[in-house]
């Protein structure tokens, strides 16, 4: 019968990870179809519906072809590059018009039109180079299977449509964009925090930025709490200009995630989580990591979870199980989902934490655009459940 019990088991976790990676296999089949050198930049004869100007950090090793910049291994070292993508008009909220050839076609495809590497010391440079309106700085970590190509072109495609107002930094770390180095990229990712950290700590000490919003993805969620934690360790609590941390579908187990907030101390930034139970790329990190939950998919109905996370003030979680459309694995809806892209880009331009005006234990989450005191769209409503845990 133990035998009979054991092939049983063995053949519902074979179908387990047939179910999960099948639709991983179909994205990453996409992904390889895409062409190389997508970062040559191209002249824009006609104004382009939007540019998006970002200075890129990157742990990833410099690579010798055309317009591919930096590879999926790791470097030596920190580089910084500006680099201006353009973004073509006619396209849906949360889309990227990806280049079918090299060059891109900027009137329909997203189209780099600047490359300018910023030796370290002159990064300040950058900053004092952007418009005197802008004193806020957004950083975002990408997350796991990320081409260098990817992750500028998203975090482009994340800036434009939620119009936010911010001076756009891209960390972006060593990931070989291929969903079967998920191991290889975990430890890129603990190769690279030192560096986040330094990142971080150059944004806080410019002189021209008042506030500094952080906003990581999935595996890059890991990284930005280690990354964060160090500076608490370091400086004795977290930087009073860090005021947000935004984690979307964060990879990070729970038990991890506790003892991260328990060391980023009592005055840490507002912490937002976005979380859903169907996210198919988080129930394969499951897999691979012992069984262990991840954060990005934890049940608010489970009271063993609920409980764990009252006990930790100034953390929103959004559920957004019922949210519908956006990507297929239901792992990126924060750029993706087009209603959640907008309600994010409100809250961004507001200056307002994402979490700002929400009841816990409310079914939906009302936002409106505009400046603060401005109401400048209708309000809408989204089918976000939302758990808070303990308030400072």
């Amino acid at each position: 019968m133990a035998a009979l019990d054991g092939a049983e088991g063995s053949k519902r976790r074979a179908s387990a990870w047939a179910r999960l990676l099948a639709p991983l296999m179909m994205l990453a089949l996409a992904g390889c179809a895409r062409p190389e050198g997508l970062l040559v930049p191209v002249a824009v004869d006609v104004p382009p519906a939007g540019k998006v100007d970002m200075l890129v950090a990157t742990t990833r090793a410099p690579s010798d072809a055309e317009g591919v910049l930096f590879t999926g291994e790791r470097g030596d070292g920190l580089a910084f590059t500006n680099i201006v993508v353009s973004i073509p008009p006619n396209r849906e909220v949360g889309s990227i018009q990806w280049p079918s050839r090299v060059p891109a076609d900027p009137t329909r495809e997203f189209a780099v039109t600047r490359v300018d590497p910023i030796p370290n010391n002159q990064v300040v440079s950058w900053y004092k180079q952007q418009p005197r309106t802008k004193h806020r700085v957004l950083i975002f970590v990408h997350g796991f299977n990320t081409r260098f190509d990817a992750s500028v072109f998203r975090f482009a495609q994340f800036i434009h449509d939620t119009s936010a107002d911010y001076m756009p930094v891209l960390f972006t770390w060593p990931s070989r964009g291929r969903i079967t180095d998920y191991l290889y990229d975990r430890e890129s990712a603990n190769f690279s925090r030192s560096d986040l950290a330094y990142v971080l700590a150059s944004a806080v000490k410019s002189p021209q930025v008042d506030e500094v919003v952080v906003l990581a993805h999935s595996m890059g969620a890991w990284l930005a709490m280690e990354s964060l934690r160090q500076l608490a360790l370091s400086e004795g609590r977290v930087p009073g200009k860090i005021t947000n941390v935004v984690l979307a579908s964060p990879d990070l187990d729970i038990d991890v995630f506790e003892r991260q907030v328990q060391d980023l101390g009592p005055k840490r930034p507002h912490l937002t989580l976005f979380v859903s139970r169907n996210d198919q790329a988080l129930g394969v990190s499951r897999l691979l990591s012992g069984q262990v939950t991840r954060v990005g998919a934890v049940d608010l109905t489970n009271p063993a979870y609920s409980a764990r996370l009252e006990q930790a003030t100034g953390i929103v979680v959004l559920d957004l199980t019922a949210l519908q459309g956006g990507d297929a694995l239901n792992h990126s809806k924060f750029a993706t989902q087009p209603d959640m892209v907008r309600l994010l880009g409100d809250r961004l331009m507001a200056g307002q934490s994402i979490s700002d005006d929400v009841t816990p234990g409310s079914t939906a989450v009302q936002a409106v655009g505009g400046a603060v005191g401005t109401v400048v769209a209708a309000p809408f409503q989204l089918p976000i459940q939302v758990f808070a845990g303990g308030r400072n």
